[in-house]
């Protein structure tokens, strides 16, 4: 069986410890990313299955249509967008799908939150440049944090808010809001009062049709001159060019970015590199070393699963009937 891995960024899938589950098949992984889909046809025409990192190759019809060879896709973390499921499904394509950790991301959240507010990166370049204290930054310690969205990192990112001194404020589902009170934190007043009232304001939603541009520019723009827009979910929660007029226009004053709209980006002159109030990570969330040995273990062992015929994980399962 022909097992083919694109997208490894980072060129690591071969050494983590969970790739000897897959010794047993012809694997070929791919370092580098392509968007054109005859050079997809190309590398993915003799794979009997795809293991794909999170969103970035996209799975369409026009593609499948290409790979009759191709009986499996296997998802790390869970499927979105950029699969086609019902176009699989068509093309008696299974799709399995893995599991998240909220650690990582949490914790880059965090990381970024630090050095945003900190103004580390100016701090550093100025010393590597032999000036001395070039900048002044803001602490945490009672300042108010918003975070929009309650799951599980959204809860950790609260609790990390709480150690620093915080005051945090959750915007959400009525559940979230219930159980973020629940938590030591407080609900919003409202959507308005959470950009209006944040220090600090991050996102930590699920991207789907109803989350699609629910951060629009009026929203933005209610934010203090201070404050800080964090994004480390999907860069289309956020309307198409809104945060880049918003930052332009002073509120927020800064942003700090690990997700775009397009990934991955080369081109030094990307609106968010341009500007000095934006601190940007290439969407490094999850890259981390435990993450990665759990993104990839579990979709990996979804792969002997499914050709030792006993499939797990099934998103559509009616292609195995």
């Amino acid at each position: 069986m022909k097992i083919v891995i694109p997208d490894d960024y980072q060129n690591v899938v071969r050494s983590l410890d969970c790739f000897q589950r897959l010794n047993s098949f012809d694997v070929e992984v791919y370092a580098d990313t392509v968007a054109d889909i005859d050079e997809l046809a190309r590398r993915f025409a003799d794979a009997d299955a795809l293991v794909l990192t999170r969103e970035r190759t996209p799975i369409t019809e026009a593609l499948l249509a290409r790979l009759p060879r191709l009986k499996l896709i296997s998802q790390t973390g869970k499927v979105a967008g950029h699969v086609d499921v019902a176009a699989c499904t068509r093309h008696n394509v299974a799709i399995t799908e893995g599991f998240g950790s909220p650690v990582a991301t949490a914790e880059l959240t965090w990381a970024l939150i630090m050095a945003a507010m900190r103004q580390l990166v100016p701090a550093v370049n100025g010393m590597k440049a032999g000036r001395w204290q070039t900048n002044i930054g803001d602490c945490l310690d009672g300042k108010t944090l918003g975070i929009w969205g309650y799951g599980k990192i959204g809860r950790r990112v609260a609790r990390y808010g709480q150690t620093f001194g915080m005051d945090v404020q959750v915007w959400g589902s009525e559940s979230s809001r219930a159980n973020a009170a629940a938590d030591g934190c407080r609900a919003a007043a409202s959507k308005p009062d959470l950009f209006q009232t944040s220090d600090v304001l991050t996102l930590h939603l699920r991207l789907t049709p109803a989350t699609r541009n629910i951060v629009q520019f009026e929203d933005l723009a209610r934010m203090k001159p201070s404050a800080l827009f964090v994004n480390t979910s999907r860069a289309a929660l956020v309307a198409e060019d809104a945060l880049r007029r918003a930052l332009r226009g002073g509120r927020p004053g800064r942003a700090a970015l690990d997700v775009y709209e397009q990934e991955p980006i080369y081109n030094p002159d990307y609106w968010a590199l341009t500007l000095p109030n934006v601190l940007c990570t290439p969407h490094l969330g999850y890259v981390e070393t435990r993450s990665y040995e759990y993104y990839f273990g579990v979709a990996f062992q979804n792969v002997v699963s499914f050709f030792n015929g006993t499939p797990e994980n099934v998103r559509n399962p009616e292609v195995l009937k």
